[in-house]
């Protein structure tokens, strides 16, 4: 049995950059465990291949359960199985969110994590092409930059948009986010900037730092309520590895709350049912699961678009607003453009264009449960879109906006056939009905181990998961809200914030030794 500092599980957007961080001291010794195996995959350094890689190899290919309000569609919920994770299988976009999201988390009782708090995190780690600002950072590791070759149709966008009277806005990572600019990729050199590219690549020969691809943690050890190890199944054999301090893990909002129930971590009753044995009642490991909601809206387009290979063509500009009575302080409509037809039920790389319609804070809150005690079941992911008649009224507002922007006299040139729902479905009615048998997800899924200080909050506000010891969650699970953008750049901010209060601890535990 070999022994640790740290065994962080899953080298995704979150354990890459924790991994990379712990390993800075040469004393400190760490096992990366990911499930997936190397991101050698071609189309994976692609941006415009990013589409390619949904349901393949490097993609869990997880399924929801029959959806109530979606006449019992499963959805399609890609997660990244490779190193990477999802930052690997991703659309390479860097959203950070609203400032007021964070805001919030610390209002819900985690101090910490307020917009001020956060803020020096997301600069750490960047490197921003445009410079260094109040609000971006230079000498980070993950490199962020303009699209090398937008499309000309992109540009009609934002001037459509600025038609109908929304403000131009180069960043809305910056001091606001409402309006309408283009995004930023995570790109580098032309070719994906993944968390895996940014910072493990460049320290895999850290001899204190060791990686290991193809190993599915089955189980967490514990000695009483303290974690002390994990069980992964690695070529065939099963294995253990110990830990002296911590162990991590940074499996994601499905992955992770899955592992902690097998180790006995989660609703007491629950885990009795299926004859797992209960280290500590939690009940709200695998609740709270939150996700965007996204109805495509896809045109023919006259032409040939010519979308360069550094795109990911799906989005290259955005458009952030507030809906029709919306009166929260963040903005719950978000308007993506690509100048690829992304066409329902089968994504269709063609000439086209599409306008991705995207509910940044709908109500619904979902679960995820277990299927089995069997590790290799995938597990029961209930999302629960469109429970709530608000988020379709919302998504009907959108896409009625949608369409007035590709009825401006900038799309002219470029305008061809509504694909779908078609130009003849104009009642609310028709279009509740199109988005019911067509909406999914933006590959947001948050918050099955969130992070608070009420009943069913699983961390504290660092990470450490409640009742026992040794033990501390890393990645977008642990966000108690869903956040107005994509979740991506948050979860590198969580792994950087989690790396600094680990180091913090660590510390301490030296000086109350020495004392």
């Amino acid at each position: 049995m070999t022994q640790y500092d740290y065994i962080v599980i899953g080298a995704g957007s979150a354990g890459c950059v924790v991994a990379n961080r712990l390993t800075e001291d040469p004393e400190t010794s760490v096992l990366l465990l990911e499930a997936g195996n190397p991101d050698t995959k071609p189309e994976i350094q692609i941006p415009l291949d990013c589409t390619t890689l949904l349901g393949t190899e490097v993609d869990w290919g997880y399924f929801s359960e029959p959806e109530p309000y979606l006449d019992n569609r499963k959805i399609f919920c890609p997660r990244g199985k490779v190193l990477g994770g999802s930052s690997s299988i991703n659309f390479l976009l860097y959203v950070r969110g609203n400032h007021h999201d964070y805001d919030r988390w610390q209002s819900l009782g985690n101090p910490g994590w307020s917009y001020q708090d956060v803020l020096p995190y997301f600069k750490k780690f960047e490197h921003q092409q445009r410079g260094a600002s109040e609000y971006h950072g230079v000498d980070g590791e993950l490199s962020v930059t303009d699209l090398i070759a937008p499309a000309t149709i992109s540009q009609q966008f934002v001037e459509a948009a600025i038609t109908l009277g929304y403000d131009y806005n180069p960043d809305f990572n910056g001091i606001q986010q409402e309006g309408v600019g283009p995004f930023q990729l995570t790109v580098k050199d032309g070719k994906r900037h993944s968390a895996a590219a940014a910072f493990l690549l460049p320290i895999l020969a850290r001899p204190n730092l060791t990686t290991t691809t193809g190993a599915l943690v089955t189980r967490l050890l514990f000695e009483g309520t303290r974690a002390v190890g994990a069980e992964y199944l690695h070529k065939g054999t099963l294995h253990q590895s110990r830990v002296d301090r911590e162990v991590i893990v940074s499996a994601g909002a499905f992955d992770s709350p899955k592992l902690l129930m097998l180790s006995g971590i989660g609703d007491a009753a629950q885990l009795q049912a299926m004859g797992i044995s209960v280290v500590v009642d939690l009940p709200g490991v695998g609740q709270n699961l939150q996700d965007h909601i996204v109805v495509p809206i896809p045109y023919e387009a006259t032409g040939d678009l010519h979308t360069a290979i550094t795109s990911n063509g799906i989005a290259e500009a955005v458009l952030f607003l507030h809906s029709e009575g919306n009166l929260s302080a963040a903005p719950d409509l978000e308007l993506i453009f690509g100048p690829i037809l992304w066409a329902p039920p089968a994504y269709a790389n063609s000439l086209g264009f599409t306008g991705l319609v995207i509910l940044t804070h709908p109500q619904n809150i979902g679960s995820v449960s277990l299927r089995s005690p069997d590790v290799k079941d995938a597990p029961m992911i209930r999302l629960n879109y469109l429970q709530s008649q608000s988020d379709v009224k919302k998504l009907i507002d959108g896409i009625k906006l949608m369409r007035q922007l590709f009825h401006t006299s900038a799309f002219d040139p470029f305008r061809g056939r509504e694909v779908a729902p078609g130009a003849n479905v104009t009642s609310d009615t028709a279009l509740e009905a199109y988005i019911r048998n067509v909406c999914g997800t933006v590959f947001h899924p948050i918050g099955t181990c969130k992070m608070g200080t009420d009943s069913m909050a699983v961390v504290d506000p660092e990470l450490r998961v409640h009742g026992v010891q040794g033990l501390r969650i890393v990645d977008a699970s642990i966000m108690p809200t869903v956040i107005t953008g994509h979740t991506n750049a948050a979860s590198m901010m969580i792994g950087e914030k989690a790396a600094a209060l680990i180091k913090s601890f660590s510390k301490q535990g030296q000086k109350a030794i020495a004392n």
